[in-house]
């Protein structure tokens, strides 16, 4: 009878779960799903804040990256015991570069995507790669990197890693990979698929930068000590992630090329999924490359930030329960928060529309949604001009995703269907590549 009950407690093999971690400026997110997309179980846990301890500088302290994901992790272990987990996958902020020594310890702090130090370092990137327009700002991981060169020097054995190849690497005791989305702003070029010829010239040391591999490979099993700390099983697998704006497309629903994704946060962000690259340096147009696909999109300055600066989010919700998506009005504004234009208009001197002021509030506020949702429809214009072709329909993730009115509004101005991001967290489309990373397994 005994070994009847532990030959049947055999065969009832648990069915699989895989983890997305969504490594974010404030806080740690996780979600567990199913073979199915269904979502079992989430955590989250906030991380301290950026320091900026000189102007344009914003850190963040690695070590709180990993206690905070080691947390998440065995919150979604202890919440799904009824499920094996196979895979894992992390993302986080595009741009968020540090150095780590070969047994990965952490040489310097977190370098954050909005740490805007590296002024001159963007400035000779635009000239040595005037074709890369991920690498002329500031923020990208490359002229980060450069700075450190300069300023700090790079000590012998280092390694460049962006915040969530620092994390996976961690969680597997496997150093020096990337992936290509995060090494895309590190110079990578993901058409040839290798580190382009000219990098010679910044002379940076040998064995600095990652080795890089698609997005979902398989980088290797958790280490022991790993599994045994955060309760997951020793078999399961970390796969190459990816950029929270990549993630957050997955986790939208978009599949096939035409399908795009509005962010409607601080900035108004397009993306739309092509079938092959796209990309402008006087448009700060780049493209990622994912599953096969190319996920192409630019940034406006215009967004959130603008009606917060004359709306709290109470009086936007009030006020827009009585607004009309099916009429404009004659105000024609261009609405920024402060002087200055990228997409889709690259202008750096640009002013704000936002004259004749109404006095009636509604109509103000229907003014600058109007205004931001036609920022919307000349930058998918744009993305169709440079080849991407016009979206077939528009998921929306941010918090201007929950506004009925507007989505009616952007859905009559842009002439496509427009909808709520089937998921907006990133973190489930992070889970969405640890699965795919099991099915397709590719090791790295």
């Amino acid at each position: 009878m005994a070994a009847t009950g532990t030959r049947d407690a055999a065969l009832r093999v648990k069915p699989p779960g895989f983890i997305g971690i969504d490594l974010g400026t404030s806080g740690c997110r996780g979600v567990c799903i199913d073979e199915t997309g269904h979502v079992l179980a989430s955590a989250q846990l906030p991380l301290p804040p950026s320091r900026h301890p000189q102007e344009n500088r914003a850190e963040q302290q690695p070590e709180d990256w990993w206690r905070a994901a080691l947390t998440v992790l065995g919150e979604l272990c202890e919440r799904v015991p009824d499920h094996q987990v196979l895979a894992l996958a992390v993302d986080g902020t595009s741009g968020t570069l540090l150095l780590a020594d070969q047994q990965g310890k952490a040489l310097t702090p977190g370098l954050m995507y909005d740490d805007r130090r590296a002024v001159e370092e963007a400035r000779r990137l635009a000239i040595l790669a005037p074709d890369q327009p991920a690498l002329h700002t500031p923020s990208s991981s490359l002229a980060k990197l450069m700075w450190l060169q300069q300023h700090s020097g790079i000590p012998a054995g280092a390694r460049a890693l962006h915040q969530s190849e620092w994390i996976s690497a961690r969680l597997c005791g496997i150093w020096g990979i990337g992936d290509e989305n995060n090494c895309l702003k590190l110079g990578y070029d993901p058409v040839e698929q290798c580190w382009p010829d000219w990098l010679a010239k910044l002379e940076l040391p040998e064995g600095l930068l990652p080795q890089v591999h698609p997005v979902g490979t398989l980088m290797g099993r958790l280490s022991p000590d790993i599994a045994a700390r955060t309760g997951l099983p020793a078999q399961c697998q970390v796969v190459c992630g990816t950029t929270d704006s990549t993630a957050a497309a997955l986790a939208a629903g978009l599949e096939r090329p035409g399908q795009a994704l509005t962010s409607l946060g601080s900035t108004l962000v397009c993306k739309i999924l092509v079938d092959r690259p796209v990309q402008s340096s006087v448009y700060g147009i780049y493209s990622h490359r994912i599953f096969g696909q190319w996920l192409a999109g630019g940034a406006s300055n215009s967004g959130g930030a603008v009606l917060r600066q004359y709306f709290t989010q109470q009086e936007i919700q009030h006020l827009s329960q009585r607004l009309d998506p099916r009429r404009s009005l004659c105000l024609e504004y261009y609405p920024l928060p402060a002087p200055g234009e990228r997409f889709p208009i690259n202008d750096a001197h640009m002013q704000p529309r936002l004259h004749p002021v109404p006095r009636d509030r509604g109509r103000f506020l229907q003014g600058i949604l109007e205004g931001i949702a036609r920022i919307e429809v000349l930058g998918y214009r744009k993305l169709e001009a440079l080849g991407a072709g016009y979206p077939i329909e528009v998921s929306t993730s941010g918090r201007g995703a929950a506004n009925t009115y507007w989505e009616k509004l952007r859905q009559r101005l842009l002439g496509r269907p427009v909808t709520a991001a089937r998921h907006s967290e990133p973190a489930y489309g992070a889970a969405l590549i640890a699965k795919r990373g099991i099915l397709l397994g590719r090791e790295g």
